[in-house]
């Protein structure tokens, strides 16, 4: 592992880089020591403020706000970080190790030898915000699905297979592969954050700067440290155009023409198909509901809100089932404390207040989705028999 410690000389700084695996101790112990040889100036390390927090007070997610997860529109990507994070948690078990401990190491390196610490990593809810706006329906679908998985894979990977994977042909080999799968994916995830890290790196103060990355960051972030560029615009998330925005109200505005159709045609057929866009749609949203191991109430509420929101972009069913879902079933602090071992199936999910608080938002929202395809499309069969 040593040998994969890189040094780069950028305008009289000496950038020292240590490859890592967030879930090995191996990793840790050359962070030790690295930092020990060198003394350095700052040491960078791959968090963001949010994850610094996280990682340094553990207990912090207990105070973590569902409601405002729910008003903010958060529910997505927090599931997504939770999933994730779990992931690299049951890793880091498996090796008998703490997921994180080479970022601990470097954080306590830096207060024992009263060195600049430097958060080096952006922001991870603007990463998500990034990657869930670029990417269209199917690669959402297609996404969901790989976070889905993880929640069930039982692969196991010893100490030898980390630092096997911290190759470089290795790493190389499988961000092709994520290129090739998941391109927009790959270029928020890991291109702009080589760059976003390489310009923290090389802008820390003093002479002598080491770097704590994850292997993956450190096949191009050398490359980014010798490149001049602006990061202000990795820092965006991007707001929708005028026309993005008028392209969410095309699908409710045909359906409202559609039913409109059906009375003009016949007042049987416009109130049969108004029914049928109630029924189908509330249906399927509150079945979300129930799925996700929602209160009956939440269910109802679901059904009732799913055919209004379905027509208005602004809004969503999840989102008023959620609420009330966390009113009902509102999380304990043994809810949080429960987390690693209930996200491991999706029994777990359901049981547990905090996941299941968010599941009901992304199934009721997911039942709406598809009860507005369904229903549109049997409107719209509807008008060509009868025209």
């Amino acid at each position: 592992m040593e040998n994969n410690i890189i040094q780069i000389n950028y305008q009289g700084k000496t950038i020292t880089l240590i490859p890592t695996a967030h879930v090995s101790q191996n990793s840790a112990d050359l962070v030790e020591k690295t930092i020990d040889e060198l003394h350095p100036d700052s040491i960078c390390i791959e968090l963001d403020q949010g994850r610094y927090n996280s990682l340094t007070d553990p207990q912090k997610y207990r105070q973590t706000d569902i409601v405002k997860i729910i008003k903010d529109k958060q529910v997505t990507m927090m599931l997504a970080n939770l999933i994730l994070a779990n992931y690299q948690r049951k890793l880091a078990v498996n090796l008998n190790n703490q997921s994180g401990k080479e970022m601990l190491v470097a954080i306590q390196k830096s207060k024992e030898l009263n060195c600049n610490l430097v958060l080096a990593d952006r922001n991870i809810k603007t990463t998500f915000s990034r990657i869930w706006s670029k990417q269209n329906f199917i690669d959402k679908i297609k996404l969901i699905n790989g976070i889905i998985s993880a929640i069930f894979d039982d692969e196991k990977l010893t100490e030898e297979d980390i630092t096997k994977l911290q190759d470089k042909d290795m790493l190389n080999a499988a961000l092709n592969e994520i290129s090739q799968q998941f391109p927009k994916i790959k270029e928020v995830l890991v291109d702009e954050r080589d760059k976003y890290l390489a310009y923290k790196i090389k802008n820390a103060p003093g002479k002598n700067i080491v770097g704590v990355l994850g292997a993956a960051h450190c096949v191009n972030v050398p490359n980014c440290i010798n490149q001049d560029y602006d990061i202000s615009d990795l820092d965006q998330v991007k707001e929708k155009t005028f026309l993005q925005k008028l392209s969410g109200w095309i699908i409710p505005l045909l359906v409202i023409i559609a039913i409109a159709l059906c009375f003009k045609i016949d007042g049987n057929i416009g109130w049969d198909q108004l029914k049928s866009w109630v029924l189908i749609n509330g249906t399927l949203s509150a079945l979300g509901v129930l799925v996700a191991g929602g209160h009956l109430l939440s269910a109802i509420v679901a059904f009732v809100a799913a055919p209004i929101t379905s027509l208005n972009p602004l809004l969503a069913a999840g989102w008023f089932a959620g609420l009330l879902e966390a009113k009902l079933s509102k999380p304990t602090v043994a809810d949080f404390d429960n987390l690693s071992e209930d996200l491991n199936s999706f029994k777990g999910f359901r049981k547990n207040k905090v996941t299941k608080i968010l599941l009901v938002v992304a199934l009721a929202n997911l039942g709406s989705t598809l009860g507005t395809f369904i229903a549109g499309l049997d409107i719209i069969k509807s008008i060509f028999t009868n025209i």
